[in-house]
């Protein structure tokens, strides 16, 4: 049985439009205009334990929403789901010690406080023993590197050290399941490589089922095989992270070394595909897929080619293009 089963789970909003103006504002007092806004609509995916799976889509897509129903915070308007067994909105103790919701926006450490009394009362809270506590601080800070900070006021701690602090605190009580919302938001190119490899590690060694949100493909490509795609509330998309290039990208990148790139003739360029990017040695052309060794053959006999290589497009931009596509 799936560890996470969503069914037809649908979320609207019944939000106040106020009219422009003072006067509008007078009207809102006694007469109100009210929108429903759509935040998910009956989308529908299952997870399986030890997944690691990517949640995509633009801001607005309803990723958060979506995540915040999973973990108990909101009531669906219509359909079900089913997370270790418990229904998520019920908020069954039973599963609270189950689960864990990382916001990467959102503070759960005190501010006021040095991390290491966070930890603590968190430990109290979830009724685990000093014994478990320390061996489980320990080997967490160890491997995010943060031990030394336990002791730090957290407001005086970096973005990259509370960000690696707030990740302990969701898995002081080993749960079962993790939601992450966007966990490397704003972080440094090295914490996010630390934390990335961190989350790798503790999904294989602790078969945790992770449901992950990142506008960083980075973090996708480095951890998840699988990615479901969200956009308006609705899923297009949810299979593995290659498919995406498979299905979605209809050209390639063609790059050719040459010392006659910077004077190549526009027309022949144009007749294979378009020009990316262009320098004194070399050419980058977005070719389609059908278009490829047609475009190597005749740039070999047209050009003194010293190298040529061809790439699929980066997933990245093929899911910008994805919703620019899907307004």
């Amino acid at each position: 049985m799936p560890v996470i089963r969503v069914q037809g789970l649908t979320k609207s909003f019944r939000t106040y439009k106020k009219a422009p103006g003072f006067m509008g504002a007078v009207r809102g007092l006694f007469h109100r205009r009210y929108e429903q806004t759509i935040a998910v609509k009956e989308i529908q995916f299952s997870v399986e334990e030890g997944e690691l799976v990517g949640f995509l889509g633009p801001n607005g897509a309803g990723k958060t929403t979506t995540l915040k129903m999973l973990s108990g915070l909101l009531h669906p308007s219509a359909g079900s789901a089913s997370v270790l067994g418990y229904c998520p909105w019920e908020r069954a103790d039973g599963y609270r010690r189950q689960f864990a919701l990382l916001l990467g926006q959102k503070n759960q450490l005190w501010w006021d406080l040095p991390a290491r009394e966070s930890l603590e009362l968190n430990a109290r809270i979830y009724g685990i023993p000093d014994d478990r506590f320390r061996r489980t601080v320990d080997e967490l800070t160890d491997l995010l590197v943060v031990r030394d900070k336990l002791d730090v006021m957290v407001r005086e701690l970096s973005l990259g050290e509370r960000m690696k602090l707030e990740l302990i605190a969701a898995l002081l009580h080993e749960p079962k399941v993790l939601f992450l919302d966007e966990p490397t938001i704003g972080l440094d190119v090295v914490s996010q490589k630390t934390v990335r490899e961190f989350l790798k590690q503790h999904n294989q060694t602790k078969r945790t089922t992770i449901l992950l949100t990142s506008h960083y493909m980075a973090d996708i490509q480095a951890l998840c095989r699988r990615v479901i795609i969200i956009d308006h509330g609705a899923i297009f998309f949810d299979g593995r992270l290659e498919e995406i290039v498979d299905r979605f990208a209809d050209s390639k990148l063609l790059t050719i070394q040459s010392p006659q790139a910077s004077t190549a003739p526009e027309g022949l360029l144009a007749a294979y595909g378009e020009v990316v990017e262009r320098g004194d040695a070399f050419v980058k052309l977005k070719v389609r897929r059908d278009k490829v060794i047609p475009a190597c053959k005749a740039l070999l006999e047209a050009l003194d080619v010293t190298d040529m290589d061809i790439q699929e497009t980066p997933i990245e931009d093929v899911i910008r293009q994805l919703f620019q596509a899907n307004p």
